[in-house]
């Protein structure tokens, strides 16, 4: 006696399981925002006040001050790659390599390490002192809040693997990962903007 296949109507399948909220992605969208606003405000108030004192036939900078192009050129440079290793990570979790994501996250924080020692040798060249003038002010302000917001960036980073290490990201579910680039790529614009306003054009 031939058994008989139930037929199973597409209404008596289980339902796709549900897509988690992109809160941390969300979040960080707003955050990378806020962050880019708050630069963009300070290197126009830069720019301004600059633009005010040349016009007044007034030197901009002091005389003693002399800010060298091969650092910021090499800070640009570093931070350019450790965008690409960055979304390199972001790829290597898409497609479960978890291998090759750790060794990206490893090389973009080493990076970003880079940076901070270069950003600080490139202070001690400049020997520009912060009670020296309100440009000082405003110099250290855009550049070191800079630092702090990489160093932001790597600790996002750090917890993303830690979270990664835990099984906890794979390719369905990606959306940590995906934000820490997302706020990583909003460091690396926002130093390319102070690269050209502050170092560039002096």
């Amino acid at each position: 006696m031939a058994s008989i296949t139930p037929i199973v109507s597409i209404a008596d399948a289980p339902p796709a399981p549900a897509q988690r909220p992109r809160v941390v992605m969300v979040a960080t969208a707003f955050a990378s925002a806020a962050s880019a606003m708050y630069f963009l405000s300070l290197v126009g108030m830069y720019l301004s006040q600059r633009t005010a004192t040349l016009l007044g036939g007034n030197p901009w900078l002091p005389e003693d001050v002399i800010i060298p192009l091969t650092q910021p050129n090499l800070l640009l440079g570093t931070l350019l790659m450790s965008s690409v290793t960055m979304q390199w990570a972001v790829a290597g979790i898409k497609s479960d390599d978890r291998s090759h994501a750790y060794l990206a996250l490893l090389i973009t924080l080493g990076l970003g390490f880079c940076f901070i020692v270069m950003t600080a040798y490139l202070y001690s060249l400049m020997q520009f002192d912060l009670a020296q003038s309100s440009v000082s002010i405003l110099f250290y302000a855009i550049t070191a809040g800079h630092v702090l917001m990489l160093v932001a960036a790597m600790v996002f980073v750090v917890l993303m693997a830690y979270r990664a290490l835990g099984g906890q990201f794979t390719s369905r579910q990606h959306d940590g990962m995906s934000a820490a680039a997302l706020y990583w790529h909003t460091t690396v614009a926002v130093f390319a903007l102070i690269w050209l306003a502050i170092y560039i054009t002096k």
